[in-house]
This record gives structure tokens, sequence and C-alpha cells, in this order.
């Protein structure tokens, strides 16, 4: 299992995704489920990942493979005009992957299901982020959803929906991210540090700041510690109920 969350803001976009791909009681394994193409001045373009590891890479594999250099290689990433059209070639390559995986029959397209999230911004266009689901087919953010999550999301979803705000700083949406992801972390063995974060700041059509956020973060380990205080201090303050 994985977490990603994919954020936007009046400043821009966030993006945050957990490296653990398998666990045990002995048996921990990490790998990056977090991916960026970047063309300076003209577009920005991060891809997260949850579902079937197999899956994931192929499908990232496939969208690298087909962005060099040989002009022949159609459909790029590099090339699509807009992030609708970015969306529905994601969709496209996992939908393919998927489908060649359990081409024997012997096993369910259900066992190679994956997701994605895919967000960005091209030149012309604004920054958006999609939800791209294991058939292909996708959503867009909206004011309403203004955030999509992939992966083992019921945990860090009930801090996003009370404390989310559009005008929000980066710092404080990054804040609010690991505050999630903390609580997902404690509550999930199958989600783990470290943490792979991206901020992309509107209409700047560059890479972003990107940040590797591991256990011995002082920052994070900060707000770990803190917020666990402050909900058992909420707690007692809550009125109690007379039975």
């Amino acid at each position: 299992m994985t977490y990603c969350i994919g954020m936007q803001l009046d400043r821009g976009l966030v993006f945050m995704s957990d490296t653990r791909t398998n666990a045990g009681v002995d048996n921990f394994s990490t790998s990056k489920k977090m991916f960026h193409w970047h063309v300076p001045g003209e577009r920005m373009i991060t891809i997260m990942t949850a579902g079937n590891l197999a899956t994931t890479q192929a499908m990232v594999s496939l969208l690298r493979e087909r962005s060099v250099t040989t002009e022949e290689r159609n459909p790029s990433i590099l090339r699509e005009a807009t992030m609708f059209q970015i969306a529905r070639l994601v969709g496209a390559t996992l939908k393919e992957v998927i489908a060649e995986s359990s081409l024997s029959g012997q096993h369910s397209a259900e066992q190679f299901a994956a997701s994605a999230i895919v967000g960005g911004q091209i030149k012309g266009g604004l920054p958006t982020i999609f939800l791209v689901y294991p058939q292909g087919n996708f959503i867009e953010i909206t004011q309403d959803t203004p955030f999509f999550q992939i992966g083992e999301t019921k945990y860090g979803k009930p801090i996003l929906v009370r404390a989310y705000d559009p005008t929000m700083s980066f710092e404080e949406a990054v804040k609010l991210l690991l505050v999630s992801f903390d609580s997902t972390v404690k509550s999930n063995l199958s989600v783990g540090l470290p943490f792979d974060l991206q901020i992309y700041d509107k209409d700047s059509f560059a890479e972003g700041r990107t940040i590797r956020i591991d256990e011995d973060d002082t920052v994070y380990q900060a707000i770990s510690s803190g917020w666990g205080d402050a909900l058992k201090e909420a707690f007692q303050h809550l009125p109690s109920y007379k039975v």
C-alpha cells in the first residue's frame, strides 16, 4: 500500500508521497512513487502512483521511454498541449499496461490495478491536478474537491477536510500534509517514511522545490509529537457526556 496527496492552493500545487512498498514483521521495502517531467519555461508535470508496483513502474517507464529524443516515439508527455491531454495519455498508458499484464487470462486485471495522481501546468493553462483510475478514466480537481489522495487514504483525510484553506501558505500546507501522513503512518504499517515532497509555484514553469523527509527530520518529529500532545490536550477540554 502507499499514500499520496496532490493539493491545489491559490499559490500553486503541493505533492507528497510515501515510499513504502512492502511491510512485514521483518521485511520493509521502499521505492520512489513521485516522478517529474520538466521543460523550463514551458511545462512542469508530476505523477504519483499507488497500487501494483510492477504496473506503476511499467507505466512510468513507458512514459519516459516515449518522451526521449526519437521523434517517432508518440504520444509523448513532453508534447501534449494541455494537462487534460496529459491525463488522457497517463490513463491510456495505465490501461495499456494493466491489459497487457492480464492477457494470459490466468490473472484478473484487478491483481494489476493501480491509480495515479497527475498534476502540473503547461504554458497557456492553469495549474491543475487529475486523479487517474485503473480503467484509464480520470477526474479533475475542483474548488469543492481541492485535493486528491490515493493509496491508504482514510486515516489522513479528516485533518485535510477540517483544516484545508486554499489561501494557506506553502509552509502551512506542508505542515497539514505532514499531520495527515503522520496519522496514516501511526495507523497503518503499509505506509512509511521517507516522504517525498514537491512544491510548485503557480506560473513558474520550474521543477519546483523537491525535498525528501526522513525519520530524523527534526521538523517532522516536532510536528508528530506536537500533534499528539495537542490532541490529548484538546480531548481533556471537551465536555464529558454524563451517563
